[in-house]
């Protein structure tokens, strides 16, 4: 292959390289700005979270304060089970109860 014919095959292969960088650009700002909203609002959050006054209230660690989704969540199970005679553990695994017996 002589030096005209790399030179040929060098710049076909720069405008196509160019070509599909170009054709990125936009998908990349888009990923990027959706990035951008959704660290902004995480970051919101979490500070709105940190510096509530009832969150402030509780005296647990805030390590111990990020179990507490699942236990609210398995209370309130818990109350809906009772009317069938079941139950519920932290982990969310069922407990049958006895059946009553009608005399």
């Amino acid at each position: 292959m002589n030096s005209l014919e790399q030179a040929e095959d060098l710049k076909a292969f720069e405008r196509r390289l160019t070509e599909y960088v170009s054709c990125l650009q936009p998908a990349t700002g888009r990923w990027r700005m959706i990035l951008i909203v959704v660290s902004v609002c995480t970051a919101t959050g979490a500070w709105n979270w940190l510096i509530d006054p009832d969150t402030q209230k509780v005296r647990v660690s805030f390590f111990s304060s990020l179990v507490v989704a699942p236990s609210i969540i398995a209370a309130r199970c818990r109350t809906v089970l009772a009317e069938y005679n079941m139950s519920c553990d932290d982990t969310g695994k069922l407990i049958l109860k006895p059946r009553p017996h009608i005399q």
